[in-house]
């Protein structure tokens, strides 16, 4: 059944404070709305349950790329559009690059934005896994002040995040120091393009000869949230690449994935295919 939207509400304060200070007065009673690529389908479907809806779309403070020392700084109000066309993010961020051109049609690539598909939470959402495997840090900002965490540590569970109900986020930081890395993201689908994914590996590692002296995987569809698979980086530092190493780097994964049955795949079948994909990035750096 469609949604009847004379039953909504929709404010657009002119400012970020504007914005923040509507969100301390009523908490938990309004829903952010920047892209609505997700929301929209929700209300279209008559799911959408919060009945009154913030805009922040229209605010130039959320939406900015910065490169800043080691680092580059996106704003939570970026397009993934405006990801893609970001000479500075191709040059040290690349899987953010491919990520983002996975995120559905051009219509939703141009309206979507990063801090929406991080805030939605789907634990097959494109970009967690690259923001994972880079080491991303997210700032949340609120009428109190700022507060900085590891991206890692903003997930906890199916549809949950450490986001307050005054709180939006503002800023993804990820480090400028994989130059010297080699990097890989896959994502296996129903299509090549705008299908959810059924399970998806971003990774980056630094070699001295044969040996991994770092490696950092994040996975989607593996959880009930966007995942570091820190069992199977354990298992590979410091090792060098053999068929041991790659027999232990699977068997680390398969125990700490958890992937589910749905509509799309088995939880057998993602399981394989992420041990499969994890392979694969293996024998590439050979």
């Amino acid at each position: 059944m469609r949604s009847d939207v004379s039953q909504f509400d929709l404010t657009a304060p002119e400012t970020l404070d504007a914005v923040l200070t509507q969100l301390a007065a009523e908490p938990g009673k309004h829903t952010p709305i920047a892209g609505g690529t997700e929301l929209m389908v929700a209300l279209g479907i008559g799911r959408l349950a919060q009945r009154s809806l913030i805009s922040i779309q229209h605010l130039a403070e959320l939406r900015f790329i910065r490169v800043e020392g080691d680092a580059i700084h996106i704003g939570a109000g970026t397009t993934f559009t405006d990801i893609r066309r970001s000479v500075d993010i191709a040059r040290d961020l690349p899987l953010l690059i491919q990520s983002a051109s996975w995120t559905g049609s051009v219509a939703n690539q141009n309206r979507g934005t990063l801090g929406g598909n991080i805030c939605n939470a789907s634990p097959a959402a494109d970009t967690p896994p690259a923001l994972l495997a880079y080491g991303a840090t997210i700032t949340l900002v609120s009428t109190t002040g700022r507060r900085t965490l590891p991206y890692a540590d903003f997930h906890l569970g199916y549809k949950r995040t450490a986001l307050r109900p005054d709180e939006l986020v503002h800023t993804i930081t990820l480090p400028r120091t994989f130059a010297d890395y080699r990097h890989y993201i896959r994502k296996v689908g129903t299509r090549n393009a705008q299908a959810i994914s059924k399970v998806a590996l971003a990774a980056v590692a630094k070699m001295d000869g044969d040996i991994i002296t770092d490696i950092r995987l994040g996975a989607a569809s593996l959880a009930d949230r966007p995942t570091r698979c820190t069992a199977a980086e354990v298992v590979l530092i410091s090792q060098p690449i053999n068929e041991d190493t790659i027999r232990a780097a699977r068997a680390a994964l398969a125990s700490e994935a958890k992937p589910i049955d749905d509509i799309r795949s088995t939880a057998k079948y993602r399981a394989a295919v992420a041990e499969n994909l994890l392979e694969e990035f293996l024998r590439s750096l050979l």
